[in-house]
């Protein structure tokens, strides 16, 4: 029988399928679902806060690989334009070119504006970070993470170090991104002052494709991808750019947010 050469060995080729569910099997260990329960986060909290809504929501990209590109990139949070309708391109309706609506922005925190782990917005971006807060004040701008306000955050203190430190809202939600659309679209549907009245008048910024951008594209939102983040990309988020990457050469686009309305 003949042997494969050891390059084939060593470095398989790489699909979208076989980056998407590599992503996510690096990232988290299948876990069984009888783990997925109330006894888990009593009996075993580290296997409770890992991100079973992200694993499981992998799965996805097989299906819809374009779940996980932006409508817009930026290498920093300090490269967002504002305000973030500038962001994207005009669109045209039934009376002429007419520009994006961004009603409300929701941000990721950790490599997005503050230091992993940390809950303070980085120095060099505070200027940026202010001045995003004046464009979208009081309930059109909240902070979702995937540590601070969650299950895992206990008694909610990092939730609420961060509210102190930002002045933001900082959203409380029992499933990880990017799970908890339903949660992020019930905060502004119970904050009409927000001004947002349907999916695609929220933009979604952050440093992940399969948790922020995914978000995004699944709730019929616009999904603004910091690509190099605040402290460089690990080795995920460099398998995630060499996803979408392939994907744009191949000629997906990423998902049209106006043909989506989670709030009808």
């Amino acid at each position: 029988m003949d042997r494969l050469p050891k390059s084939k060995l060593l470095r398989p080729e790489l699909g979208p399928q076989n980056i998407s569910v590599t992503l996510q099997c690096l990232s988290q260990p299948r876990l069984p679902a009888r783990l997925i329960q109330t006894s888990a986060h009593r009996h075993c909290p580290q296997i409770y806060s890992m991100n079973i809504s992200g694993t499981l929501n992998a799965f996805r990209l097989i299906r819809e690989p374009t779940l996980c590109l932006p409508q817009h990139t930026v290498s920093t949070f300090n490269q967002l334009p504002i305000p973030l309708s500038n962001a994207f391109a005009r669109r045209d309706g039934e009376s002429g070119s007419k520009k994006v609506d961004i009603q409300a922005v929701v941000l990721d925190k950790d490599n997005c504006f503050a230091v992993p782990h940390s809950n303070e917005i980085h120095k060099p971006l505070q200027d940026h970070f202010q001045r995003l807060r004046t464009a979208y004040p009081g309930s059109k701008l909240l902070i979702v993470s995937n540590t601070a306000g969650t299950d895992s955050d206990k008694n909610q203190k990092e939730a609420a170090l961060l509210e102190a430190n930002t002045g933001v809202k900082v959203l409380r939600h029992s499933t990880k991104k990017p799970g908890c659309k339903e949660e992020v679209m019930a905060y502004f549907k119970a904050h009409p002052d927000s001004g947002v009245t349907s999916a695609n008048q929220i933009a979604i910024v952050g440093d992940r494709l399969s948790t922020d951008i995914m978000m995004a594209n699944m709730m019929g939102s616009y999904g603004v991808w910091v690509r190099d983040g605040v402290t460089g990309r690990g080795f995920l988020a460099r398998m995630e750019d060499r996803l979408q990457s392939f994907l744009f050469r191949r000629g997906y686009k990423a998902p049209d947010p106006a043909t989506h309305n989670q709030f009808e």
